[in-house]
Parts: structure tokens; C-alpha cells; sequence
């Protein structure tokens, strides 16, 4: 039998002058019309690492996202760890997922 292999979903608080870039406000246009302003801009991600080791990847330029890599401030483990870990073969799904329900709840989201 092989391996089962796992990954994990991570939330990254992005500092606000992400409101600023253009490409991430077009994916949010909700952001600023809604009655949630004040609400956090994320990033949701997924890696075969812990979330610390992914993040500092992100911030040192190593595989990173644009968006995490300059805007990224911290993780943000309340709202990940108890989903952790996940099934490889859902991980894109729960991302997906983790990502929206944020979005609901008035998040200024991004993710790949």
C-alpha cells in the first residue's frame, strides 16, 4: 500500500496597502462596498509544509506568490489549524473552499 499523503491550508494577513494593487482589488471588488470594510485582506494557500516553513518561503521570494511575498504580515492559525491536515487529493478543493467561506465573510481574498 502507499503512503497517504497530506498537505496543509495556511491564511496569511496581508498589510493594507494591498488595497492598492490593482490586479487584487479586481478579484475583491466587494471589499470596499460592503458593509464588512475593516475586515482583513488574506491569502489562502496550501503546501506538503508546515505553514511557518511555506510563509517564510513566501516572504524570502522562494516559490512565492506576489501578492504573499510582498504583502504578507503574518499567519494567521485560528483560522486554518482545525482544518489541518488535509488529504492530498482534496487539498485544492478545501483550499478553494477555505478561501470562499472567508470571501463570505467579508475577507478581501486571494488565492491561486
Amino acid at each position: 500500500m502507499g503512503e497517504r499523503r497530506t498537505r496543509n491550508l495556511y491564511v496569511i494577513r496581508l498589510g493594507k496597502s494591498v488595497l492598492d494593487d490593482r490586479k487584487f482589488m479586481e478579484r475583491n471588488p466587494h471589499y470596499r462596498r460592503r458593509i464588512f470594510f475593516g475586515k482583513p485582506c488574506v491569502y489562502v494557500g496550501q503546501t506538503a509544509l508546515d505553514p511557518e516553513a511555506r510563509f517564510r518561503q513566501h516572504k524570502s521570494g522562494y516559490k512565492a506568490s506576489r501578492i504573499a511575498r510582498k504583502y504578507g504580515r503574518r499567519l494567521m492559525e485560528n483560522e486554518y489549524e482545525h482544518l489541518n491536515p488535509v488529504p492530498d487529493s482534496e487539498a485544492e478543493r478545501r483550499e478553494e473552499d477555505l478561501a470562499l467561506r472567508l470571501k463570505r465573510k467579508g475577507y478581501a481574498v486571494w488565492w491561486n
